[in-house]
């Protein structure tokens, strides 16, 4: 498993702007791209101006540097004030971290500059959310190129990215399980083919795309055929799941505030006392304090686990983010019920919140998924059977 540590900090850090952002474009943004499910181009790119799309690239191409910690603090900041923006930066994040160690120095150079937007395209009709069995294929053609066709159920900024970081069978069948491409966004044969109208984060953009006889170079390959998985699991898993658990936290710990808040300016005309008066009341937001709280210190010692290399860091990595999904789920419907009849009302955004909060459970690797590989991890057995590989 590999992770940078954050010893890197640049003349004009990008997390200096971040506030500025949140408060311009993020925070007055936000109501619009839920209600509209319009994708968050206008944060986005504000973000990219800001230099925090290339936050996590080296600075040997004019990235910031920056490693995890650093990055999930950012998907945090971002989760509180809108869960889709998060959502789309988050996965550019966890694509950038294979482009960084596999892809071509223009394209980690477009990252770093904030011109180029990436995502994840591993989510297929085949496999559902089972990521490490792709069904799409790859073949060789011809003239050094190579085919891809696939029907990926689930892409982040589908249509919006510049590029995918793209899994298929490998070319050779006994090579390995799963082969990663770099897709550009304008690939011939490369299609977005339905619309999203989710739940929650619905300016995510998270759309099927298909794959018919796409050509791309066989340079687009990113590390040796059949690696892929490999290369998921080592490069992309804990970027994935311990930014997965920062965007939870950020969901939590907002809710929470905007719970406190409400139940200190709200008064009872026929009482003259405060929501907050109520004993049983104080002792609920207790106890979504502490449940945040607590992921807070197991996401810290999760990247701290990843920053020393110490021996649990796999363990951690996967118990995060399923730790991060029951809490935010659990801690936004208890401000739900906290703020009662108020919280189904669009501006106090708790509703906003609890809807983007059910993503997480669902969100391969599924919760159920991830118990899965820790009872494998904690009983002696590989993360997945051979069967699954």
């Amino acid at each position: 498993m590999t992770t940078s540590v954050d010893n890197a900090q640049t003349a004009t850090d990008p997390t200096d702007t971040l506030g500025t952002v949140i408060d311009d474009v993020i925070r007055p943004q936000a109501p619009i791209v839920d209600r509209n499910g319009a994708f968050p181009r206008p944060g986005v790119d504000a973000l990219a101006a800001a230099g925090l799309l290339g936050l996590a690239s080296s600075t040997e191409v004019g990235g910031a540097g920056h490693g995890m910690r650093a990055v999930a603090e950012v998907i945090e900041r971002l989760a509180a004030e809108c869960g889709s923006t998060a959502m789309v930066v988050l996965m550019h994040y966890a694509a950038t971290a294979v482009i960084e160690a596999h892809g071509p120095r223009d394209v980690r150079a477009a990252i770093a500059a904030g011109d180029h937007l990436t995502t994840l395209a591993f989510s297929e009709y085949g496999s559902r959310s089972h990521f490490w069995s792709p069904t799409g294929t790859a073949t060789v053609a011809d003239d050094d190129t190579v085919r891809l066709d696939a029907r990926k159920s689930w892409v982040t900024a589908a249509g919006e990215a510049n590029s995918y970081v793209w899994s298929s069978l490998p070319l050779t069948r006994d090579a390995g399980p799963m082969t990663l491409w770099l897709v550009p966004s304008d690939s011939a044969g490369l299609s977005v083919t339905g619309d999203f109208d989710g739940l929650g984060l619905r300016g995510n953009g998270s759309r099927p795309m298909t794959a018919d006889g796409l050509r791309v170079p066989s340079t687009a390959r990113m590390a040796a055929d059949g690696a892929g998985l490999d290369t998921a699991l080592g490069a992309v898993l804990p970027w994935f799941l311990v930014l997965n658990a920062a965007f939870c936290l950020g969901l939590a710990d907002s809710a929470v505030a905007e719970a406190g808040r409400h139940l200190t300016g709200t008064t009872l005309a026929h009482t003259g006392a405060a929501l907050r008066d109520a004993p049983v009341t104080r002792r609920d937001l207790a106890r979504l304090m502490i449940r945040t709280d607590a992921l807070r210190a197991f996401l810290g010692d999760t990247l701290t686990a990843l920053e020393t290399g110490r021996d649990d860091a796999m363990l951690r990595v996967l118990q995060v983010k399923a730790l991060a999904g029951e809490t935010v789920a659990d801690v936004t419907d208890g401000a739900m019920q906290l703020c009662g009849g108020s919280a189904f009302r669009k501006e106090l955004g708790l509703e906003r919140r609890f809807r983007d909060a059910r993503a997480a459970r669902v969100m391969a690797p599924t919760t159920d998924a991830l118990h899965d590989f820790v009872g494998r991890l904690a009983t002696g057995l590989p993360l997945l059977d051979e069967a699954n590989r």
